[in-house]
């Protein structure tokens, strides 16, 4: 089982989010501002994966999904379905815990406008795999959103054409089960593409599963 460690904090590999982690220095400098790390076991059974930090949620933080909008989605419906406890505060020194479950970005730095580039994505899809192979006990993985779906896929091994991503979709593959949702972000759900409940129902789907293969 291989270690993972992530990237380190002043990661070279992108030269426009380092640029852009450079400006978020100087204008935030008492914020994270670095890649940020997983949140949550590497001996879980789940895994989520989102997109990139948000500028004012994880990149502040240091806690993925963690000050934004799509965190007031995700932790209340982790905590509502067993998968966290505690109370979810929006700071990383509140009392949450994730319960089997570890979340984590395809994207580790924040990237302009919310949107990485190809490059950026494949520039990170190595920390990606080495994460999924580094979780001994991992069986599923709830993808948040389509660029998650993808990087998910590749960080597998599969094809995409194989392997479409749909919201409520799932998928088998390299001995793993994912899950397919929507990203649970402000533009999501402020225009109905995504709905509490609709996220409710992959969870749903998620945690059946899971109850089921036990």
């Amino acid at each position: 089982m291989a270690e993972f460690t992530g990237p380190e904090r002043d990661c070279p590999l992108c030269p426009r989010l380092v640029a852009f982690r450079a400006e978020n220095r100087t204008k935030f400098p008492d914020k994270f501002n670095s890649p940020v790390p997983a949140f949550g076991p590497l001996d879980a059974e789940i895994l989520v994966v989102g997109l990139a930090p948000g500028l004012r949620g994880a990149n502040f933080s240091g806690r993925p999904f963690t000050g934004d909008y799509a965190g007031d989605v995700l932790y209340p419906a982790l905590l509502k379905f067993g998968y966290a406890r505690g109370q979810y505060a929006a700071d990383p020194d509140d009392d949450l815990q994730l319960v089997n479950a570890r979340i984590t970005n395809a994207v580790r730095c924040v990237p302009p406008e919310n949107k990485p580039v190809g490059s950026e994505m494949a520039n990170c899809l190595p920390w990606l795999t080495q994460e999924i192979q580094s979780m001994p006990n991992l069986r599923a993985i709830l993808s948040l959103g389509l660029i998650s779906h993808k990087q998910v896929v590749k960080a597998l091994g599969g094809r995409q054409v194989d392997h479409p991503f749909g919201h409520r979709a799932v998928h088998d593959l390299g001995g793993f089960r994912i899950f397919d949702s929507y990203h649970c972000s402000r533009y999501n759900i402020n225009t109905g593409r995504l709905t509490v409940d609709m996220f409710d129902d992959v969870m749903t789907d998620l945690q059946r599963w899971q109850s089921a293969n036990t």
